[in-house]
């Protein structure tokens, strides 16, 4: 048993995943706080998103296919100017394959939903809480009012479709979208939905009801207990499996010849820059918003 790890500041599902795939790619990822390259698919789901945040911003009926690609196009050309894409490293022919998936996934959208008969309340709004004294935020993508004014929830997917074993296990996030929208609106949304965009394009939509709320925040409170109790143990232990090989961490990690301490030393190396820069770590929070 090692020193006590400060806690993560954020907890979103994607990390709720990852401590239940392998707990010490959680600790590299949430609490050394390690950083991660970009990768084409999480970065290609960022633009598609950021197009569709902006074909929102569009009166109704100027919500056309025409419109999203022009969207896209700013999209893309403020991703061309950031760091990330310059990470990425891609040649023209892979930068062009690039624009032409995120164009085809906007092409999609438009056999799922007409985006002209949606109302939306609010597109990547952030909404914050305080469950048993931890803060807890999330991004959703889209909140809207349907026909009979009762909230909808959206969140865009563009990674691959979930089989029918897996769907619930997705719905996870969108579940904890309905908690929030309770805590911080007053309002349980009738709806929550996933939209996927990838190659087999659909919808999966779930109701939330009081039972489904209650079950999401003593999951929450579950996890953020697991999480205290290995910070406090120091005891985030490696799970082998075929996951490693999309692991950013496996160079760090002991079942693939690594040392974890390198890590604990880089994360504390960047911690203590990041203070000395006035970036004081943040109260510890559960943060929900994925791009996958």
């Amino acid at each position: 048993m090692g020193n006590p790890l400060p806690l993560p500041t954020s907890l979103s599902p994607s990390k709720v995943s990852s401590f239940k795939d392998c707990a010490l790619a959680f600790r590299f990822s949430a609490i050394d706080r390690l950083p991660e390259p970009p990768s084409v698919p999480a970065v290609k789901g960022t633009t598609v998103h950021r197009a569709l945040e902006l074909l929102f911003g569009l009166d109704p009926a100027a919500r056309t296919p025409a419109a999203a690609h022009e969207q896209l196009s700013v999209a893309l050309e403020e991703l061309r100017a950031s760091e990330e894409w310059t990470r990425l490293e891609l040649d023209d022919s892979s930068a062009t394959s690039f624009a032409d998936d995120a164009a085809t996934m906007v092409d999609r959208y438009f056999t799922l939903e007409d985006p002209r008969a949606i109302r939306p309340v609010g597109v990547e709004m952030m909404l914050e809480a305080e469950l048993d004294g931890v803060a807890i935020r999330g991004i959703i993508d889209r909140l809207e009012e349907d026909d009979e004014g009762q909230l909808v929830v959206t969140d865009y997917k563009t990674g691959r479709t979930p089989s029918v074993n897996q769907e619930q296990s997705r719905l996870g996030g969108v579940h904890f979208y309905a908690f929030l929208c309770q805590q911080v609106l007053g309002r349980l949304p009738a709806k929550v939905q996933l939209i996927y965009l990838g190659g087999e394009p659909q919808v999966i939509t779930t109701t939330p009801s009081e039972q489904s709320v209650r079950g999401m925040r003593l999951r929450i409170g579950a996890v953020w207990n697991a999480v205290e109790r290995a910070c406090e143990r120091d005891d985030f232990r490696p799970r082998p499996s075929a996951l490693c090989n999309w692991c950013a961490f496996v160079s760090y990690c002991p079942a693939h010849g690594g040392d974890p301490a390198e890590a604990r030393a880089l994360g504390e190396r960047l911690r203590a820059e990041a203070s000395s820069g006035g970036d004081d770590m943040a109260p510890a929070a559960v943060s929900i918003g994925t791009r996958s």
